[in-house]
């Protein structure tokens, strides 16, 4: 019967027990009467004797019982961690101080060998990496309302200014009062250039490039640029720039084109580990968001790795666009999905690296 024949994407998550398949369809395997989730663990049936069900109340239907490795009928080992995570994450948000992680393990109910362990499986971060990126997120909510400095630190909980001063470069990417004041003091070169997805605004530091964005108008990437950072210093026209932009270009024309470039991009230690693995992957090629997670030794961390993309300025450069979902679909694209398929098409084409 063509009914029973699988279609390709959804026997490639069986075979490779993708998580990110979980929720989307349930197979049954027709010799022992059960059905299971793409993820299940135990062994992979022959692919003759498996149908696919876009649920379980349908896999039930048919006749098939609930495998009771996975529980296909329950929630998920996946939502099971989420939950948990998202409880810690709410009650990390609702302390003035950050937890200890035996406080935190305390209130959810488990160990905090166990709380550590899924947390940083699922975001990528400890409990405390968490906690002290969203003091960071504070600090920055509390400068854009124009406190002082000092206000805005000691409120979003850090014991000591000297602390916060510590990690300023790498949390805000320049002074606390630079931005405070929107950026003032802080020299960025800014441009927008036609490119073969449209436009173009690239903007880039002393250190290197610090944002590559596409849109089909350049004045609304100049607006949106400009109302991040209102008051830094732009420079534009300067030879080495123009030099890096043209470097740029090359690369949105042909993602092989040209050297490595310089970049000065911020963010958690764990986009930038997503990030380095995300210039990893050759041009031509794609993962999934569950491949790059598990890829950094996080396999429950693909909604992580999802974050860490969206959180991209740099594209390209970053090739946010080179993952996709775990069925192969684009998934989502900060710069717009067709911009992403046009990306993957003028990657795969048989001339190109």
């Amino acid at each position: 019967m063509t009914d029973t024949l699988p279609d390709d994407a959804r026997w490639r998550a069986v075979r490779t027990r993708d998580p990110e398949a979980d929720g989307r369809f349930v197979y049954a395997v027709l010799t022992t009467g059960v059905y299971c989730r793409p993820s299940c663990s135990a062994r992979t049936p022959r692919v003759e004797n498996v149908v696919f069900h876009p649920d379980p109340a349908a896999a039930e239907r048919a006749g098939f019982r609930a495998c009771k490795r996975c529980t296909p009928d329950g929630p998920s080992p996946a939502a099971k961690r989420s939950a948990l995570v998202e409880a810690a994450c709410r009650h990390i948000d609702a302390c003035e101080e950050p937890p200890t992680l035996a406080a935190l393990a305390a209130h959810l109910g488990h160990s905090p060998s166990h709380v550590r362990r899924v947390f940083k499986a699922v975001t990528g971060v400890t409990p405390r990496a968490w906690a002290s990126a969203r003091r960071a997120a504070r600090v920055r909510r509390a400068l854009d309302a124009r406190a002082t400095v000092t206000e805005a630190i000691l409120e979003a909980g850090y014991g000591a200014v000297s602390r916060f001063y510590e990690a300023a470069d790498d949390v805000l990417g320049m002074t606390p009062t630079a931005w405070r004041d929107g950026g003032a003091g802080e020299t960025v070169r800014v441009c927008t250039r036609p490119c073969a997805l449209g436009h173009a605004l690239i903007a880039a530091t002393a250190r290197g490039i610090c944002a590559v964005a596409l849109g089909s108008d350049p004045a609304a990437l100049r607006a949106d640029f400009d109302a991040r950072l209102p008051r830094v210093t732009v420079v534009e026209g300067d030879p080495p720039f123009e030099a890096l932009v043209a470097a740029v270009l090359a690369r949105i024309d042909d993602p092989v084109a040209g050297r490595a470039l310089p970049l000065d991009i911020r963010g958690t230690a764990f986009q930038h580990r997503v990030w380095q693995a995300l210039r990893r992957i050759p041009a031509g090629r794609t993962a999934s968001y569950g491949e790059v997670a598990r890829r950094l030794g996080q396999p429950d961390a693909a909604r992580a790795v999802a974050g860490a993309c969206a959180a991209n300025t740099v594209a390209v450069l970053v090739p946010c666009h080179r993952v996709v979902r775990g069925d192969g679909a684009p998934g989502g694209y900060r710069w717009g999905v067709e911009r992403k398929r046009a990306l993957l098409a003028r990657e795969a084409e048989p001339d190109r690296g």
